[in-house]
């Protein structure tokens, strides 16, 4: 005996004023009767802080209160019987009321580290005080409404970027010091989502050999704990654009997909009413990281060192981003 979730859109990806439509699949060897088959949606901000990044008394709120969005419940049938093997039950449930414009208070998806935006759908069939209810749960993405997207094309935004030993705030190779050493060009400092990051890079000068050119992209979660903002920084994913010494002065591309759930237009949540609650602030930014490696027998012995960690054999430079949704992927392009 099974509950299994399917729905219309093979992606999952819905928007508010959307319903969600599917079916419940039921599989069982005899007939099942039942007091009524129903279907839930809830949206959630999970917040938690992590003990690691704050202090003893921040570390009791861990697990902050999550934050309700939404919460909605459709009688899909009343009670009856189902048949033996397997039935297919029809369903539709929509977000927001009818008439009434309520998805300012709805968050795209987002799956973070210490931030979770999630939209979960749940069919319940009760089976009375003697059985146990049969229930599955699927988990179903929310993208901004298309009408209160940004119109394309909207003019890129690239920032200029140079690295030296200059502009480092931690102790570097002598080598890099006596010799000098300069990085420049630019990237994406606002960006689609439905684009790649883009932009370029040369290594002007070095005296020491490269070892390997990354770019890291950061998300920064804040929560409000107490009476103070709580930050904490960590790598969605790193992308290598050069491995080994390169010529000086050539030009290298700078080309990142990001990563879907794990990124979301840039959220900055104060504390206003969502849905007859008080929304904790909150927030999810986003910033992209040039790192450079130089070729050095200490790097040799810390093969797996955090490429955000100061290092000597390492210089970098950090630029914020803002992710932002259009109607077409064409703003960085």
């Amino acid at each position: 005996m099974s509950v299994e979730l399917k729905l219309s859109r093979p992606n999952r990806v819905y928007r508010p004023s959307e319903p969600v439509q599917g079916k419940i699949l039921v599989t069982s060897p005899s007939p099942i009767a039942h007091q009524g088959i129903r279907v839930s949606v809830t949206g959630n901000v999970n917040l938690q802080v992590r003990g690691g990044s704050v202090g003893v008394i921040e570390s009791l709120y861990s697990m902050v209160k999550p934050i309700c969005i939404m919460t909605k419940t459709t009688e899909v049938t009343t009670s009856g019987k189902l048949t033996s093997g397997r039935t297919e039950i029809p369903f539709s449930i929509s977000l927001t009321s009818s008439g009434q414009d309520e998805s300012e208070g709805f968050f795209e998806t987002f799956h973070g580290a210490n931030i979770t935006i999630q939209y979960l759908l749940i069919a319940d069939i009760s089976r009375g005080y003697l059985h146990k209810s049969l229930c599955a749960t699927m988990e179903f993405i929310i993208e901004s409404e298309k009408a209160k997207l940004l119109d394309v094309p909207v003019s890129s935004e690239m920032i200029i970027f140079y690295i030296t030993q200059d502009t480092q705030r931690h102790h570097l190779l002598p080598e890099l010091l006596s010799g000098g050493f300069r990085v420049t060009g630019k990237i994406s400092s606002q960006c689609s989502l439905l684009d790649p990051i883009s932009g370029d890079l040369t290594v002007e000068v070095s005296p020491v050999p490269i070892h390997s050119l990354d770019i890291q992209l950061l998300r920064v979660e804040s929560i409000l704990v107490g009476e103070k903002f709580v930050t904490d920084t960590s790598v969605i994913q790193t992308t290598q654009i050069a491995d080994g010494d390169i010529d000086r002065c050539m030009t290298l591309p700078i080309y990142i997909i990001i990563p879907r759930l794990l990124a979301c237009p840039t959220v900055l949540a104060g504390g206003y009413v969502l849905w007859n609650s008080i929304c904790r602030p909150f927030s999810v930014e986003f910033q992209v990281s040039i790192v450079i490696s130089f070729q050095s027998e200490l790097a040799k012995q810390h093969p797996r060192a955090d490429l955000r960690a100061p290092k000597p054999w390492l210089a970098s430079e950090t630029i914020p981003l803002k992710l932002i949704r259009t109607k077409r992927g064409e703003l960085c392009s």
